[in-house]
């Protein structure tokens, strides 16, 4: 049977033609994964632990294929977010505080991923804590999995918190990956890394043995990379449509330009606009509000929901922390943990009052509802389809100084639990450059909005797996 590389994927579509007409082997594709890993992983340090069960899957996938079982992700590899629990295997969130007593359950979104058939190879690194441990904090790094770097410079942040996710996918270690969001972890690394990325609408996936920041905004999602890959996942994972193709011709998109970005990302924002225009797209330049009140609400209540959900969380999985106070604690006692950057974060959320966390729901439908009426209001005013914008400024330098200030357009959709998928848009300069679709509020209207903005301007370009 032939084989073929982890270095260019088919597409999934035709990946899973190709196994299950026994072409390739799920074991032939998992060496594929790990080959490649075994060879490009030294220079990124995207995956932070290895299934040792991984073969064993990939023989059950070929004895469904042989049998004519095969499951809709049949022998896909996939890599793994490790904030998201795989029954005894690592599930760290970048913390040594967890390390050593793995989860003995998978979380809910694992355990879909498994009856879909997919082989988990792994788990890849984050940004410890979702990046909500410190306001100094360094997007890619942590302590157990040490420092990601961006495979279009090495140099260079692959931002966060899904960066390892992002960075697999991106240096064709797999075709797929699971992230998870909050705001920004999975649509800013795909963009700063040049894959698809899609935050789903709250509520899709189930979200049970993820390691918290916010119960109530928190979702697990797909990086890949197209955006037919990745709504072919969802799809698998929740009974969902598969994306049909809908001409550009004709559809009325909102532009927005996101806020004060710079003027590398200005440029790239109207190298997409003549794009779609020269397609037929009718492009409506559109401003969305940025209301101090409601923004500082939805601070407020992330704090109070990282607490609780964290508490809940530690208590529930058991081991040598089982609150944020004493993984605070730990962490002070761990040269480790605090050898780059503090947990000022982590600190103010353990000191949240009773009053504080009585009041976190209230703040959170303000700051929900705001942002949700922001975006209605918008595509109502202009009849937009949706809206497309600057998933983020490009890859900033790696520095021990910790991040620089860095401005994306992730924030209102992800208060508003509305889908948000990132497409590749080609380079500025030599580092990749996204655009983020949303507005709709069915994930599989969002992907297909995407997939029709991806036609025209998806640009995907290989990593030159170097320094800048």
């Amino acid at each position: 049977m032939t084989e073929t590389t982890a270095a260019e994927w088919p597409s999934l579509t035709d990946l899973r033609a190709r196994l299950t007409g026994r072409e390739l082997t799920a074991d032939g594709l998992l060496s594929a994964c790990l080959d490649r890993i075994s060879d490009v992983d030294p220079l990124v340090r995207a995956v932070l632990a290895l299934d040792p069960t991984a073969r064993a899957q990939a023989a059950e996938s070929d004895s469904r294929i042989a049998a004519g079982r095969a499951r809709p992700l049949e022998g896909v590899p996939v890599l793994v977010k490790d904030n998201i629990d795989t029954a005894g295997l690592a599930s760290t969130a970048g913390s040594r505080l967890l390390a050593g007593t793995p989860p003995s359950a998978d979380a809910d979104v694992v355990i879909r991923l498994r009856r879909a058939g997919a082989v988990v190879v792994g788990k890849t690194n984050l940004s410890e804590w979702g990046n909500f441990r410190s306001t100094g904090g360094v997007e890619g790094w942590s302590a157990v999995g040490g420092q990601t770097r961006n495979p279009h410079a090495l140099d260079h942040s692959p931002g966060g918190s899904s960066s390892g996710s992002a960075v697999a996918v991106a240096t064709g270690m797999v075709p797929l990956a699971l992230g998870t969001e909050t705001d920004g972890s999975i649509v800013v690394p795909a963009a700063l890394n040049g894959v698809v990325g899609v935050k789903p609408a709250l509520g899709l996936l189930p979200g049970r043995g993820i390691v918290p920041v916010s119960r109530v905004q928190d979702t697990a999602g797909v990086l890949a990379p197209s955006v037919v890959d990745a709504a072919t996942c969802l799809a698998a994972l929740t009974g969902g449509p598969a994306v049909r193709p809908i001409p550009a011709r004709g559809l009325r998109i909102g532009l927005w330009h996101g806020r004060r970005m710079n003027d590398a990302v200005l440029t790239g924002v109207a190298r997409v606009a003549e794009r779609l225009r020269a397609a037929g797209v009718v492009v409506v330049p559109v401003e969305l509000p940025w209301d101090a009140p409601p923004l500082i609400a939805g601070m407020d209540a992330l704090l109070a929901e990282f607490r609780i959900g964290l508490d809940g969380y530690l208590a529930a999985r058991g081991g040598p922390v089982t609150s944020l106070a004493e993984l605070v604690e730990g962490n002070r006692k761990d040269a480790v943990e605090l050898s780059l950057f503090g947990q000022d974060v982590l600190e103010r959320a353990a000191e949240v009052t009773e009053e504080q966390l009585a009041g976190a729901s209230a703040k959170r439908a303000q700051a929900r509802w705001w942002a949700r009426d922001a975006i209605a209001a918008v595509l109502a005013d202009h009849a937009l389809a949706g809206i497309v914008a600057p998933t983020s400024e490009p890859a900033w330098r790696l520095s021990p100084e910790g991040d620089p200030l860095t401005r994306n357009t992730s924030t209102i959709p992800a208060m508003a639990g509305m889908p948000n998928v990132t497409v590749p848009t080609g380079l500025l300069d030599h580092l990749p450059f996204g655009m983020s679709v949303f507005g709709p509020r069915d994930t599989f209207e969002a992907l297909t909005l995407a997939a029709a903005v991806e036609a025209v301007c998806g640009d995907r370009r290989a990593p030159r797996l170097s320094e800048a």
